[in-house]
């Protein structure tokens, strides 16, 4: 009887801890392990008569257990965010890249037309406008230069801070880097449908160095990261005035930046809600005049 009883004890709290590894979450390791001992402990309560009891090595390789899965899906988990935070960097560089190709080109183009029509006007003798095109060519020439530069330096682009306070709040910003020509496609991506309203531009500069600049305003911004766990999120609960402080010292004299987000669609929203119908019956509009 007491082996028969042993045995099914034994099937109840290996139940018990199967179905609590099954069913685990990394966050939730405390309270599997606080419900293992609770199992543990009420087998020892019904089975004293008969001194039967899990053993303290067998209870402990059962923590060992959870403790073990809780560490593989919390690692699970982060493979499976850096692999999508790759293709999504990946994804960006073949953009910027192909933004890069087709100016290259069309800046190309334009640079054989100027040559065309510098040659045709050198022929004629007409030395204004063969003036006036050379300094077109010469802008041409600069833009080239700044979009071969822009190609080979994979750490120049546009560092930004942006904010959302229709969806996240007045105290939290982005912040982050494009090498996307216009940065400004990058942060309309931003704003799809994930989030209710558009996020507003506070700060937008190019830098010969913006993921050296990226990499310092993140970790002076560290310890108010809104998500800890996943750092490339790039959410911090600072205000625009508090970013814009620590750009000033790393990038120097900011031309342009913007304290007080536009939020147009988030303030017209509010706007537009209706004022709260207040229904009073005879009674209690009576009392109220009373």
């Amino acid at each position: 009887m007491v082996r028969d009883f042993s045995k099914l004890m034994l099937r109840a709290f290996n139940a018990e801890a199967d179905n609590l590894v099954r069913s685990l979450k990394p966050y939730k390791l405390d309270a599997a392990v606080e419900r293992l001992r609770k199992v543990a402990s009420t087998i020892e309560r019904l089975g004293r008569s008969m001194d039967i009891r899990v053993s303290t090595q067998y209870l402990r390789i059962r923590i060992d257990e959870l403790t073990l899965t809780a560490d593989f899906l919390h690692k699970q988990a982060e493979e499976k965010e850096a692999d999508r935070a790759e293709r999504e960097r990946l994804k960006e560089e073949r953009k910027a890249q192909q933004e890069l190709e087709r100016e290259r080109e069309r800046l190309e183009k334009e640079r054989a037309h100027y040559a065309n029509a510098l040659a045709a006007l050198e022929a004629k003798g007409d030395l204004e406008a063969v003036a006036r095109i050379r300094d077109q060519l010469a802008d041409v020439d600069r833009a080239l230069s700044d979009v071969d530069y822009r190609a080979a330096n994979i750490r120049a682009g546009y560092v930004y801070v942006i904010s959302n306070i229709g969806s996240f709040g007045e105290a939290m910003v982005k912040v982050g880097m494009t090498r996307r020509l216009d940065p400004r496609d990058r942060i309309r991506e931003l704003s799809d449908a994930s989030v209710p309203f558009n996020f507003d531009v506070h700060a937008l500069f190019f830098s010969k160095d913006a993921v050296g600049i990226e990499g310092q305003m993140h970790a002076r911004l560290s310890e108010r990261r809104v998500n800890a766990v996943n750092r490339r999120r790039e959410f911090f609960r600072v205000t625009p005035l508090e970013a814009k402080m620590h750009l000033s010292e790393l990038a120097g004299e900011l031309l342009e930046f913007e304290d007080i987000p536009e939020a147009l669609e988030f303030r017209q929203s509010l706007s537009q809600v209706p004022a709260p119908i207040v229904l009073a019956t005879s009674q209690s509009a009576s009392l109220a005049t009373q």
